[in-house]
């Protein structure tokens, strides 16, 4: 039951003449009596005294709300009184009483008085509600600040009802499938759990899908959330509400997207639609996306192969050569695996889910044909085509060329439809896509080849910046855009056979998470308990090469963490360089440190750089930040 349907005008009294708890019951229980809402006064008295004899009705904060249930009571009321000088009321918090609320409920009704004292007690917790009653000029700014207040409380328990009855569900994934796939997981399931909502979220990570969403799930929700910068499964969501956002999103602005979600603040998808070119276009949503959907699916083979290929060394360089002293068959084999076979599945791969990205299942053999093209025709005695910048255009190209033969089919007679993926797709996308290929790969791997010898043929200071630069670049959005352009880069000197890149990306992407969980360590009054916890967590990620460790304390405090953190990386980038250490191994941090290029010496070295660019970081963050309070 609302207040304004209990308080009326005849029942309020501005200005209260009693100087005690008696007398201002009685001055009260005269305004019912007069507003002709009792059948008899002295019965009513009876029942309010009775109850504050049981414990006093002033609950503080300058608050009295004396309340009864009585066969005297005529028609449920509320009177109101004020006391600008404030009375004794025997209040729990000892202080004076301004504001005072009775009560009057008729015997019959069904907890009445227990409703409107849980409201009224409800509203009168706001501070600026209060000083609105006991600042306001007549009874209609009385009854206007009560109904604003009661208006602005039956709004948000709507909205709380329909966040409760929301059913959201979620899907993240990132290029990797390692850290921001689960961290934007996480955090939506906390985030939803504070506001009351229930939410389901499915991880798009390394390891698989797991939590997959139900078909009768999808049927039930009222919306979905798909945080992702890689492709995930979107045709089972046809007809849905659904919100599109990079993964990065899910993790800062989590609250802002369950609202949405709530409001269904969504377009529908449709499964069906041709995807527009044009609209396609943008960094976050296009070409960043479908390049990231490349590289993800490439990386098993980057990471497997590098690190077969690295192991292989430790029978001795020329351990896969037949005809060295230090062959070994074992080797060889490891190296063959590696090398001739995972490595050499990398750009065709890499093609192929670029152009599947970009359209879908069909795009995926003109793709993988266009990147083996790449790595095959090159058209330069001893050169191995145009490898990585090859296998780049070849995705693009064939997405496109595939999106455009899907358009150019679409007035085909239905009865043509069953034969349109099985044989005019692949027949039109990989014939045009391979013409176009081994046209233009030849020039490419002049290209490939020219660029490779310069940035190998770099010595002295220009490497050193290099390394600087990417180091800064691994850091600087901490598994987003820029940093996973830094570690493409490095797979791409990877496979052109240059290994002092990849050495110092690795170490780089290394530090933030070390450097911040060393400063955890070293100025713990700069930290929060749970920042302190998580700095535990991040000397394993940063082990393990996962930059993504150092996000929570960057989205705590940006301004002062991201300088830190890419200071302490380009610092580190810029000795690996120095030193020109080299390693086979694409990933796998501190686990794989032993396969670094150079003997012992180069260990330490490589090392020694890790440790230098986190103290810096580390040293960084706890001079920029402030102090705990």
């Amino acid at each position: 039951m609302k207040i304004t349907e209990l308080l009326k005008e005849e029942t309020i009294l501005l200005d209260l003449k009693a100087s005690s708890k008696q007398e201002a019951i009685d001055e009260l229980i005269n305004q019912l009596d007069q507003a002709g809402r009792l059948t008899d006064k002295t019965a009513f008295r009876e029942a309010i005294l009775q109850r504050e004899q049981q414990s006093t009705t002033g609950i503080g904060e300058g608050i009295a709300i004396p309340h009864a249930k009585s066969h005297a009571v005529k028609t449920p009321s509320i009177a109101f009184g004020r006391s600008a000088s404030g009375i004794d009321y025997d209040s729990l918090d000892g202080k004076p009483a301004h504001l005072f609320f009775m009560i009057a409920a008729s015997e019959g009704a069904n907890n009445e008085h227990l409703q409107a004292l849980s409201r009224l007690s409800t509203l009168l917790m706001d501070k600026q509600f209060r000083s609105k009653l006991v600042n306001a000029s007549n009874v209609a700014q009385i009854l206007d600040a009560v109904n604003q207040k009661e208006a602005e409380l039956d709004k948000r328990n709507s909205e709380k009802t329909k966040q409760a009855s929301s059913h959201i569900l979620a899907v993240t994934g990132c290029p990797t499938g390692i850290a921001h796939t689960y961290m934007a997981a996480e955090k939506l399931s906390e985030t939803a759990k504070d506001m009351g909502i229930s939410i389901k979220v499915e991880t798009n990570g390394s390891d698989g899908v797991k939590n997959r969403l139900t078909e009768e799930e999808i049927e039930k929700a009222d919306t979905i959330i798909v945080a992702a910068d890689t492709k995930v499964e979107m045709d089972r969501f046809n007809g849905k509400p659904v919100i599109q956002v990079p993964v990065g999103k899910a993790i800062h602005e989590a609250k802002d997207l369950l609202q949405r979600a709530i409001q269904k603040d969504a377009p529908l998808y449709r499964a069906e639609q041709t995807k527009d070119i044009a609209k396609d276009s943008g960094i976050k949503n296009g070409f960043y996306k479908h390049l990231m959907n490349g590289v993800s699916n490439m990386l098993p083979f980057v990471v497997g192969g590098g690190i077969l290929i690295a192991l292989s060394f430790f029978w001795g360089i020329e351990s896969s050569n037949p005809d060295s002293e230090q062959y070994n068959a074992f080797a060889a084999m490891l190296n063959e695996i590696g090398g001739g076979k995972a490595f050499f599945l990398m750009v065709p791969v890499l093609a192929g889910f670029i152009a599947s990205s970009i359209a879908d299942r069909p795009g995926f053999a003109p793709g993988m044909v266009g990147g083996l093209i790449a790595v095959t025709v090159s058209g330069v005695e001893g050169a191995g085509g145009s490898g990585f910048l090859g296998g780049l255009i070849a995705g693009f190209l064939a997405g496109y060329i595939t999106l455009f033969v899907k358009k150019l089919l679409t007035g085909l007679p239905e009865a043509l439809n069953g034969l349109k993926p099985v044989l005019f797709y692949p027949l039109i996308s990989i014939g045009v896509t391979g013409l176009i290929m081994m046209t233009i790969n030849p020039p490419l791997t002049q290209i490939y080849t020219a660029i490779s010898s310069f940035l190998e043929g770099m010595s002295g200071t220009n490497q050193v910046l290099v390394g600087v630069i990417l180091g800064a670049m691994m850091a600087f959005d901490l598994g987003g855009p820029v940093n996973k352009a830094a570690y493409t880069f490095g797979i791409a000197m990877l496979d052109a056979g240059n290994y002092t890149f990849i050495a110092a990306i690795m170490a780089a992407g290394m530090v933030p998470p070390l450097g911040m969980a060393l400063a955890t360590t070293l100025f713990k009054n700069k930290f929060t308990k749970t920042e302190r916890e998580a700095g535990k967590t991040s000397y394993v990620l940063g082990a393990c090469f996962i930059t993504e460790g150092v996000i929570p304390f960057a989205a705590a405090d940006p301004t002062r963490v991201i300088p830190s953190v890419m200071a302490g990386a380009a610092v580190t980038g810029g000795l690996t360089m120095l030193f020109d250490i080299g390693l086979r191994a694409p990933h796998g941090g501190l686990f794989v440190i032993g396969l670094v290029e150079g003997g012992f010496i180069s260990i330490l070295l490589y090392v020694a750089s890790i440790i230098i660019g986190s103290v810096v970081t580390a040293v960084l963050a706890g001079v920029l930040k402030k102090r705990l309070t």
